[in-house]
């Protein structure tokens, strides 16, 4: 199938001009990390889930709220504690004493974005309440089945130190996540603005700047990028690699307890789409670095 590349270009641009929009209006308030943020973005333009890695203090709530509030979306933020329950998130059904029937009382996962604080500090029960939702964008309560509203997506962190409290992802889980992005800390020069920028008599604010149509559109055009066939052949073999190294001669059994799924070569295809959206071209030119981590 021939693909117009100067006519999905063009279509493109049109729709990708709220990208720097975005950035401009995020930067009010976040200074550098400037790789979260495109990831972030490269997730909500493809369905994918982020899970942020950093210590205290690197903006990770901080970016996830401000991306929140430039888009006129349903935003929830989720603090996870070893005392959740599944509930919690998903919701339950509340039993109704004048009818005596039961009812749907719905839960914070009903929402356009969802920041999941500290998802690591949750049972595995209450982490895999997102499961069915990550993947099937649903919820089930009781005997019925929900539909999430769209887009969807669940912007997790967690802290890599204090671990005491904490619990490992379920693999389930972290298959589910299109990205891990391992926040780190900001340049002196950052940090110099960062200090003028916090400590003033008026601290930043953003504005709406983008509607959840133009994200929908702009979804629908991602898809359209072409990716050659090597492109996607570079993919299929670096996910094989972490399966079967040593087909690429590579040692790195000792290293990989498990390699990547299919959805790795899923994700890997659409956030190299979605990079190219985001640079106003119409075909894929390389891979995005560090777009995958192995642990």
């Amino acid at each position: 199938m021939s693909v117009d590349i100067s006519e999905v270009t063009e279509r493109i641009r049109a729709e990708s001009a709220f990208i720097s929009t975005l950035m401009g209006e995020v930067e009010k308030v976040i200074v550098g990390q400037r790789y979260m943020v495109e990831r972030l973005l490269i997730g909500l333009l493809t369905h994918g889930h982020c899970l942020l890695e950093g210590v205290p203090g690197l903006a990770k709530t901080l970016t996830v709220t401000t991306l929140a509030k430039v888009i006129r979306a349903d935003f929830n933020r989720i603090q996870f504690t070893p005392d959740l329950l599944p509930a919690d998130l998903t919701g339950t059904l509340i039993f109704n004493q004048k009818t005596g029937d039961f009812h749907p009382q719905k839960g914070p996962v009903f929402a356009n974005i969802i920041l999941a604080d500290e998802v690591n500090r949750a049972p595995a029960k209450v982490q895999s309440a997102l499961l069915e939702s990550m993947q099937e964008r649903q919820v089930t309560i009781g005997s019925e089945t929900y539909p999430l509203p769209q887009p969807f997506l669940v912007l997790a962190t967690q802290n890599p130190i204090e671990q005491e409290g904490t619990y490992p992802l379920p693999e389930a889980q972290v298959d589910r996540f299109m990205l891990k992005l391992k926040i780190t800390y900001p340049t002196r020069d950052e940090e110099l603005v960062i200090l003028d920028r916090m400590t003033g008599h008026t601290l930043p604010e953003v504005e709406p700047v983008i509607s959840l149509d133009q994200i929908r559109r702009a979804r629908e055009v991602v898809r359209d990028v072409y990716v050659d066939e090597k492109v996607k052949n570079y993919i299929v073999d670096v996910v094989i690699a972490t399966r079967n190294p040593s087909l690429y001669g590579l040692s790195l059994d000792d290293f990989i307890d498990f390699g990547a799924s299919p959805r790795a070569s899923i994700y890997l295809t659409m956030a190299a789409k979605a990079h190219a959206f985001m640079r106003g071209r119409g075909y894929v030119t390389k891979l995005l670095p560090k777009i995958w981590t192995v642990d």
